[in-house]
């Protein structure tokens, strides 16, 4: 029934602060920059990730709270392969970003992480074998 990752959404009152964040994590600026949302296509798919302005926010609490200041952070964690977690890690918390959970070894040669970005969203981290297999496999086809 699911066919794979679509959209990821984070949400951000400070929108601009936000952008300047993530294009500078991403290496590119969203294609999509309207005042509701932006949305970036990153990674070896062109994944979609976005932002939608809070004050756009289909809940009340994201609507009227800065989640970072609230302490709460909330929803699933998704998490973005990546080469190097502790590498990626590092930059990230240099760019502003707290640890949520620090590196884990969960076996078998996944590697997870997780931060919580300035505005309370919560970034995963992994180092996915079955992620670079596939890539592998999609790439000699």
């Amino acid at each position: 029934m699911l066919k794979g990752l679509s959209t990821v959404t984070f949400y951000s009152p400070d929108f601009e602060a936000a952008k300047r964040w993530y294009t500078d994590l991403l290496g590119v600026a969203p294609y999509l920059d309207t005042p509701a949302y932006m949305e970036w296509r990153i990674g070896d798919y062109q994944h979609e990730f976005g932002i939608v302005h809070s004050s756009y926010a289909t809940s009340e609490l994201s609507r009227t709270a800065d989640l970072a200041t609230v302490g709460q952070p909330a929803g699933a964690v998704v998490f973005w392969h990546v080469e190097d977690v502790p590498a990626t890690l590092e930059r990230v918390v240099a760019m502003g970003a707290k640890v949520h959970d620090a590196p884990r070894d969960r076996g078998t040669g996944f590697i997870t992480a997780s931060v919580i970005d300035p505005w309370g969203n919560i970034l995963g981290l992994m180092y996915n074998p079955h992620y670079v297999s596939v890539r592998e496999t999609l790439v000699q086809a």
